[in-house]
């Protein structure tokens, strides 16, 4: 590595700018190696350089400079170890928040491009075969809302013995499973355990459409007469999957079971 650095070779390899460069100095959190008293140019070591990617990276961490300033001043080592297991736990943190948003955002691009290749009419009523499910009910929460879609998992989650947690992984997916005039939201469930308590959605033919939460129950209705007159079944239990359609925006696929070779 070359022993000095312009201050504009020292911006580009900390992936920041020359005048953010000329703040830090300004403040007193990176001072240049060496300034030209005859230009006022700055140059940079490699040791300044190291300091300039781990203000970056503290950064990240959503710390002020002045926290940074801070940090960086330490001179008792088991400070700095605290700090920075500290910092850790909240990189993962932001890390699984950033994830979870990505897929919300994914699962709204989806349905656009779904929308956009193959678009149905909303109510338009079709049918498919489904694999098997096996899903978690909810004790307590009975439709979809802001809240508690936004923080999904963490309510199945919350409602199993804790040492039993980690035997558990659900699909990013919302539904309200309906039979015998109960509904409950549910958990798509993709690890379980082999335990009671979990719903078995069987695999089969399903009759099924597109709705929102406006026209959630006349679908509703349209399918259940449908379900008795063309294929002469009165369906013993209702899906009704959340269909992400934008950030915290939602509507429905009402599923209700044919049998296995309708």
């Amino acid at each position: 590595m070359k022993k000095h650095f312009t201050i504009g070779e020292a911006a580009r390899i900390a992936d920041t700018t020359a005048e953010t460069l000329r703040h830090y100095d300004r403040i007193g959190l990176v001072k240049p190696h060496e300034t030209d008293p005859w230009t006022g140019y700055r140059y940079y070591c490699e040791q300044e350089i190291i300091r300039l990617n781990t203000i970056q990276a503290l950064r990240c961490m959503d710390l002020s400079l002045k926290e940074i300033k801070e940090i960086l001043e330490y001179d008792d080592l088991d400070k700095i170890i605290a700090f920075l297991k500290k910092a850790e736990q909240s990189a993962d943190e932001k890390i699984a928040r950033l994830q979870y948003a990505k897929t919300k955002i994914g699962l709204a691009r989806s349905d656009y491009e779904k929308k956009r290749s193959a678009p149905l009419n909303p109510g338009d009523m079709f049918t498919q075969h489904i694999a098997k499910r096996v899903i978690l009910l909810s004790d307590t929460m009975q439709h979809p809302s802001l809240d508690n879609l936004w923080h999904y998992h963490s309510h199945f989650y919350d409602q199993i013995e804790e040492s039993r947690r980690d035997a558990f992984a659900f699909e990013d997916i919302a539904g309200i499973y309906s039979c015998g005039g109960k509904s409950q939201l549910f958990a798509l469930c993709l690890r379980y355990p082999d335990t009671r308590g979990l719903t078995i959605l069987p695999a089969g033919r399903y009759l099924c459409a597109n709705c929102t939460e406006e026209t959630r129950e006349e679908t509703l209705k349209r399918l259940t007469e449908a379900a008795q007159k063309r294929y002469d079944i009165s369906p013993k239990f209702v899906i009704q999957l959340v269909v992400i359609t934008g950030i915290l925006q939602w509507n429905y696929q009402i599923q209700m079971f044919l049998g296995k070779n309708q």
